[in-house]
């Protein structure tokens, strides 16, 4: 977006002068050149240069670099840097500046020496490469080897072929705003046991990459361990946002790492991780809802951990929290008839049902069960703005920002809506954003009747203090939502996944609908005596036969 901008501004700049009928851009200085846009007519049929200021220039090329481009491009670009040619290899990227900072740290800050890079076979515009290297710092030294790639483009002002700079083409591990950085680390390795006292690595359970760098960056230095050299991607501001923690690439000496005690259970984590590995996209969690301990953390995609960072729309298993706030202020009861017609039109927009079903005199219940987007719309004329925003915060602990669960994690935002936007919002789509952690909270909630903050590390370990709700849900709201979600799981949409495990049971499933994707990311939350849990499946489709099968059969597991 930045690169965009900045050739905009640059476009701005630049006022077009007119000849022959045509736009003439001059680029650069005098005597540099001219070029031509051409918008049609017989001179651009023909593709004949464009007279301006009495001087031939030739269109500027916009079609896509060749393979044979894309090949020497990256020959220009790797050659340049294995000879420590900075500038030169910069001056082949669209972003100089950026790429000259890098590549400088590369062996300044990261300590790189005698680094090759070797092309494999171009695929279109992108082209794979090997580095091969060694880390020196402070007499200690170590090889590196790995893998990269760069994609060419063309630049839309002179046409030349570039490559597309992102921190990335240095090393995959990095995004934009990263560095890499050798040294003493100030933060001591961990040594992370499960709730039975194993050690818990990323060989064994690779979805705990993510979560072990956040033990690290949390309780390394708290936790008695010694510091040793390593090769490290330190996550800059963009990255920090997005929770992502510092990672080691590389370590040149040993330190001694402390110990940090989990919550995570090495049954339910291991029976978590072969789940995911089933299915593309999708990400768990299990906890237990009588004292908010995370049991089970998993996502089929190591690199982000969806599950507790996740901001993603969590579709109809939001109605758990709708449902408690229609029924607290009187606006549905689980055994009185509600309405579900095909179509309700709110704020300007007409919102469906799966299908356009319609429940004829039928009750909350079966809606609920059934999952009836109308059910839900309809009742938006008579709340507040704020109404769903404050349920979620006061009774479900979430969208506070203040979760302490021992790594970075995301709790959930329901931000104050209007019009169609808040209408949306009670059935989780519109601003509501969620992870499994969250939808998991919130599934726990219902089962243990008071909202426990989740947790994968005690919060005795560090003496800091958990998030609380303000309130709870009245006896009578308590045992009606319990009651939908028993129905859902017995009867209802959640029937086939959760068969055979009640009926101490509840679950809802859900499906939201994301722009530019065929198919909506399929949610299922639902509890089962002590244990609740709750996944997502991107791009997968109905929650019920995506999410639901993965969530049931750690819910089977049991206590």
């Amino acid at each position: 977006m930045g690169k965009r901008r900045r050739v905009e501004e640059r476009r701005k700049k630049r006022r077009p002068a007119v000849a022959g009928g045509m736009i003439a851009v001059v680029v650069g200085g005098a005597g540099i050149g001219v070029y031509a846009l051409y918008g049609g007519g017989a001179a651009a049929d023909e593709g004949s240069a464009a007279a301006a200021n009495g001087k031939q220039v030739p269109r500027v090329r916009a079609d896509a670099p060749s393979a044979t481009e894309a090949k020497t491009t990256a020959a220009r670009f790797l050659t340049a840097w294995q000879q420590g040619k900075v500038s030169g290899a910069a001056a082949a990227t669209d972003d100089p500046a950026a790429a000259t900072a890098l590549l400088t740290g590369y062996t300044k800050d990261a300590h790189v020496t005698g680094a090759t890079f070797t092309a494999g076979k171009a695929t279109g515009a992108k082209v794979p490469f090997s580095v091969k290297g060694t880390v020196k710092y402070k007499g200690v030294s170590k090889p590196l080897t790995y893998a990269s790639a760069l994609t060419v483009v063309r630049n839309p002002e002179n046409g030349k072929a570039q490559v597309d700079w992102h921190a990335s083409v240095v090393h995959p591990d990095l995004q934009d705003g990263d560095t890499l950085v050798t040294g003493e680390s100030g933060t001591p390795p961990v040594k992370a046991i499960d709730s039975a006292g194993g050690e818990l690595t990323a060989a064994e359970y690779p979805s705990l990459e993510p979560v072990l760098d956040g033990l690290r960056e949390k309780y390394g230095k708290k936790a008695g361990g010694k510091a040793g050299v390593e090769l490290q991607v330190v996550r800059g501001k963009a990255s920090k946002a997005k929770k992502a923690s510092d990672k080691t690439l590389l370590e040149l000496s040993k330190g001694t790492p402390g110990t940090v005690k989990t919550t995570l259970s090495p049954t339910l984590q291991a029976a978590a991780e072969q789940q995911v590995a089933k299915t593309a996209r999708s990400s768990v969690v299990v906890m237990r809802p009588s004292t908010g301990e995370i049991l089970a953390v998993a996502n089929a995609s190591h690199g982000f951990n969806t599950a507790f960072n996740g901001s993603l729309a969590p579709g109809s298993t939001m109605k758990v929290i709708t449902s408690s706030l229609l029924i607290e202020k009187d606006l549905a009861s689980a055994d009185k008839v509600h309405p579900c017609p095909k179509t309700f039109t709110y704020g300007g927009w007409k919102f469906h049902n799966d299908d356009d079903f319609q429940i004829t005199g039928g009750t909350f219940k079966a809606s609920f069960a059934r999952s009836c987007n109308t059910a839900f719309i309809s009742q938006a004329p008579d709340l507040d703005n704020d109404s769903l925003t404050k349920q979620a915060q006061q009774v479900f602990g979430l969208s506070m920002n203040d979760w302490a669960i021992g790594v970075p994690s995301f709790d959930g935002s329901v931000p104050v809506q209007s019009a169609a936007q808040m209408a949306a919002s009670l059935i989780g789509q519109g601003g509501v954003r969620m992870n499994p952690l969250n939808m998991a909270s919130v599934a726990s909630t219902v089962k243990a009747g008071t909202f426990h903050q989740p947790y994968l590390v005690a919060p005795s370990v560090d003496d800091r203090t958990l998030a609380t709700a303000s309130r709870t849900m009245s006896p009578s709201t308590l045992s009606q939502l319990r009651e939908l979600m028993n129905y859902t799981a017995a009867a209802g949409t959640a029937a086939e996944a959760m068969s055979g495990l009640g009926p101490d049971y509840g679950a809802k499933t859900g499906s939201a609908e994301v722009d530019n994707q065929d198919k909506p990311n399929g949610w299922f939350t639902a509890y089962r005596g002590d244990l609740a849990a709750a996944g997502v499946v991107q791009a997968g489709g109905h929650g019920g036969d995506t999410a639901g099968p993965i969530v049931a059969s750690l819910l089977r597991l049991g206590d």
